[in-house]
């Protein structure tokens, strides 16, 4: 299975701290927004992973993560000219995905959990589409499952305003390779974006989508808003201090799932304590206290 990372939008609601540049760059607690989803396909043992985002932006992507071979991964780029919707990121990913499954993933969106890269493993291989659903006490603010009496998914609506369950879909998802096809075929909605709501219910229509519930315990934020941004600053900051953990780092989730050894980290952290900013901020030091935790999943 391959990855994309959709770091496009405008960011209007991080004005004017987002002007000059994307949301994703800037940072929550010790490292750029954009290292969280990475590390969550690399824990989901992905490693081709596609970063789209706009022109201006997109060269300070390819200057941040290069071609991801420090992390036993091959990143490629590609431009979405205008915002048009997330599930326009697998026609404008066409050639990258080839025939292959493919993992989506949203630049703001940060999971963490107990466990969970093994969950999400489980799901790579999917005979249609795979959503993951979390729980919400505020689920009319997005994408809500509506469920029958036996728990299976009978619908998905988009912001309700009386939502039919509080099992909301956050921005990961998994599909089979007709992700393309069937994203190409979808009609615009009302305010001109090709939705990934539509694309979802068109395999529910078919018998093609897959519900795999995250635990309560699972964390997750999705940094749009600079209160969001504030408390997912405040929980990574608290986890990692209190812990000695080192949340959404790739070059941690790359050494956890085999991608790079005990050595390549370390040299890594060597390259850094040598001058590097990564050890002027500590992350380096971070880094090495993670091999402390190898016997830990998370």
């Amino acid at each position: 299975m391959k990855g994309i990372v959709l770091a496009g939008g405008r960011a209007t609601r991080l004005g004017p701290a987002s002007r000059g540049t994307s949301k994703q760059l800037m940072h929550v607690y010790d490292k750029p927004l954009v290292y969280y989803p990475i590390s969550t396909l690399i824990h989901a043992r992905i490693n081709e992973i596609l970063i789209i985002s706009s022109p201006d932006q997109l060269p300070l992507y390819e200057a941040l993560l290069g071609d991801g071979s420090q992390w036993g991964c091959r990143f490629e780029y590609a431009v979405q000219a205008e915002p048009r919707g997330l599930a326009d990121a697998f026609i404008v990913g066409a050639d990258f995905i080839g025939g292959d499954k493919v993992a989506l993933i949203l630049g703001d969106n940060l999971f963490y959990g107990y466990g969970l890269g093994e969950q999400l493993q489980t799901h790579t291989d999917p005979k249609g589409a795979v959503v993951f659903g979390l729980w919400a006490h505020d689920p009319h603010r997005y994408g809500v499952l509506e469920l029958d009496a036996e728990g299976r998914v009978v619908g998905i609506h988009e912001k309700p305003e009386d939502p039919p369950s509080n099992l909301m879909v956050p921005g990961l998802y998994f599909y089979d390779s007709s992700v393309v096809d069937r994203a190409r075929s979808l009609a615009p909605s009302p305010r001109g974006e090709i939705e990934i709501t539509d694309l979802n219910a068109g395999y529910l229509a078919d018998g093609l989508l897959e519900v795999c519930r995250l635990p309560f315990s699972t964390d997750w934020f999705d940094v749009g808003t600079f209160d969001a941004m504030l408390d997912a600053q405040t929980w990574v900051a608290g986890q990692q201090r209190r812990k000695g953990l080192l949340i959404g780092s790739p070059e941690a989730a790359a050494h956890r799932e085999g991608f790079i050894d005990t050595e390549q980290l370390h040299r890594l952290a060597e390259a850094a304590d040598h001058g590097g900013d990564l050890a002027k901020s500590g992350y380096a030091e971070r880094l090495l206290r993670i091999l402390d935790l190898e016997g830990e999943r998370f």
